[in-house]
């Protein structure tokens, strides 16, 4: 919802405003850069200003709506806001408050909010409010003004040579802009989490490099499909990177662990997975592993079996999801958009024994790994395959 005439998306940021003055102009930079190619992948015309402390879509007024849910689908974004822009006269600012007044208020109850970049001009923000409260007041029938929790809202940003109305704050993701941190290897398997935790450190400014094990006979080309598509989906928050899946074959290393590996078998599943997450990440010169575990979900995630299991790797490993109620995850995943993906039945055999090691130590993990396991992982890794999206 915007005023007409909107040709401008004011975009603010979060946690980039509390940096250092360098890192913080830095930051902008990126972000900047990062909302100009989303936009671009969009095909959508717009240039994007960057002042200090604020960044500016332009564009007209038909992809205006577009131009909001691309700075929204951004990392470090907090907030797109579409705005109509007038000059910084309180005359002018009450006019198009009353049109945008006659053209989006017909019932309920509207405040006016107002703020200044400055005290540089000829009137406070509340004297902003309260005369432009009366404004929108006499140009509409039956209004009712509630302060606490009005049903639209009429902001106002007044900077030192525009004034920006808009009517709507559109919640971005937050976070840090994309590009900002370094790169980490992310395992993803196309279930609910792992997206997720992907979609978690991207937010956090960290590119990440899709890593997919081949399970060969327990996994299956749906199994695999599913993880593509939802890493299809992760990639539109980050058309600049590159986002191909690095797909390992590990097909002979599952059907070994099928073979002579009992209850601690995805315990070793897991120690082989990150070994092979670690030698892809050091290829490409990425400092961290992500994966989709939370304390308790599973089995193989017990708090004594993500210690046990995390021994495998020298790399730090990110869980983002650790200490996340299933139902919040789930949430997420549906907001992020790869929940129906990661849905779809895969059609895979299960791996995981019957009665699964649940409290193991060190000793007993280590011991039930078959030999040669980590030189598996390590073949596996240099034969990887880059799975285009």
């Amino acid at each position: 919802m915007h005023p007409s005439g909107a040709d401008t998306v004011l975009v603010r940021h979060g946690d980039v405003g509390v940096k250092s003055g360098k890192v913080q102009t830095e930051m902008e930079r990126r972000l900047r850069d990062n909302i100009a190619a989303i936009l671009a992948d969009r095909d959508i015309d717009a240039e994007v200003e960057r002042r200090w402390s604020r960044l500016f879509i332009h564009a007209n007024e038909n992809d205006i709506e577009e131009a909001t849910t691309a700075a929204a689908d951004t990392f470090g974004v907090q907030s797109a806001s579409p705005a109509a822009v007038v000059s910084p006269e309180q005359s002018v600012i009450e006019e198009t408050l009353a049109d945008a007044a006659r053209e989006h208020y017909h019932e309920g109850t509207f405040a006016v909010r107002a703020r200044r970049s400055s005290k540089d001009h000829p009137f406070t923000s509340a004297e902003l409010e309260r005369e432009g409260g009366t404004a929108v007041w006499n140009a509409v029938e039956n209004p009712e003004v509630d302060l606490d929790d009005p049903d639209i809202t009429f902001s106002v940003e007044v900077r030192d040579d525009d004034a920006f109305v808009f009517l709507e704050k559109r919640d971005g993701p937050g976070g840090l802009p994309l590009g900002t941190q370094t790169r980490l290897v992310s395992l993803v398997s196309g279930g609910i989490d792992s997206p997720v935790a992907t979609w978690e450190v991207m937010k956090r400014g960290s590119p990440v490099i899709p890593v997919y094990l081949d399970l060969g006979d327990y996994g299956g080309i749906d199994h695999q499909a599913r993880a593509i598509e939802t890493v299809r989906k992760l990639a539109r928050y980050a058309p600049e990177r590159d986002m191909r899946v690095r797909k390992v074959p590990a097909g002979e290393a599952m059907t070994l662990l099928g073979e002579e590996v009992g209850p601690a078998r995805m315990l070793v599943f897991r120690r082989f997975m990150y070994r092979v997450a670690e030698y892809v990440a050091r290829e490409e010169s990425a400092h961290g592993i992500v994966t989709g575990e939370a304390i308790g979900q599973k089995s193989s995630q017990t708090a004594r079996n993500l210690g046990v299991v995390s021994t495998a790797t020298s790399m730090p490993i990110h869980r983002p999801l650790l200490t996340m109620d299933k139902s919040d995850i789930v949430a997420r995943a549906r907001r992020i958009d790869t929940y129906t993906e990661s849905t779809i039945p895969a059609g895979c055999n299960r791996l995981a024994p019957d009665y699964p090691e649940t409290n193991a130590t060190h000793e007993i993990a280590q011991n039930a790994e078959p030999d040669g396991l980590f030189e598996l992982a390590k073949e596996a890794a240099e034969n990887v395959e880059l799975v285009e999206l």
